[in-house]
């Protein structure tokens, strides 16, 4: 935060006074559609999605959706640089935003002005973004259960590769890779689950394999035969 105060000193003023009015008039957006879905209490729900991304071949893309009450209403097609409607509710704001020329200045925008302040933040937060620690890898069993988990835990950047062998071939069969989840100190942690029976166990040697940016070596964990690591 600092660096960015140093750069820009108005930076934390002009964004405090531009969200103070975006509070104002998504407040005004709420009533307005109360009435458009006929609602006249309870807690309604308002929000934006925006934002622009660099891919590593250098091109961008910019994208932005506003949701209600949980649900898609209208979103900006990139392409045709047009607002479209996904309620009925939202045409009347497709037609007006489309005549008023608002995409050609949105798509202008993410792809240009937010891009360069991209650019601006992320040389900011290099030393952390690029950053590489190496992922915690456990494995066990649930109780009463056919699942063996790898769990690999502490690790940044997200892309993290698990995969399961048997007898030293990959195996997909009876695999569940589970989603990866963020850490509260800005780490991820991520599980592969693979359903192998007592007696497979026995029988034959499997190994959970993770390999991460951050390892010179990918991390091997055996499961030993006749021995669980029991999760209660």
């Amino acid at each position: 935060m600092k660096k960015i105060s140093d750069d820009e000193p108005d930076y934390w003023t002009t964004e405090t006074q531009f969200q103070n009015a975006a509070q104002e008039i998504y407040k005004a957006d709420v009533v307005t559609l109360m009435q458009r879905f006929n609602q006249t209490g309870d807690v309604h729900t308002l929000q934006r999605m925006y934002g622009c991304e660099i891919h590593d071949n250098g091109t961008v893309r910019g994208y932005e959706l506003l949701g209600y009450d949980g649900e898609d209403f209208i979103g900006l097609d990139m392409e045709h640089v047009a607002w479209t409607a996904a309620k009925p509710q939202a045409v009347i704001s497709e037609n007006k935003l489309n005549s008023e020329g608002t995409a050609h200045f949105q798509k202008y925008y993410l792809e240009n002005i937010c891009i360069e302040w991209l650019k601006k933040y992320v040389s900011y937060g290099r030393e952390t973004l690029e950053r590489k620690v190496h992922p915690e890898v456990s494995t066990f069993h649930k109780h009463s259960s056919p699942d063996v988990v790898c769990h690999a835990t502490g690790f940044y950047p997200k892309e993290v590769n698990i995969t399961w062998q048997k007898d030293g071939e990959v195996t997909i069969e009876d695999v569940e890779l589970r989603e990866t989840l963020p850490n509260q100190d800005g780490s991820f942690q991520k599980r592969s689950i693979l359903k192998v029976s007592a007696e497979e166990l026995q029988k034959h040697t499997y190994t959970c394999v993770v390999q991460h940016s951050s390892l010179d070596k990918e991390i091997v964990k055996i499961i030993l035969r006749g021995r669980r690591n029991i999760l209660l």
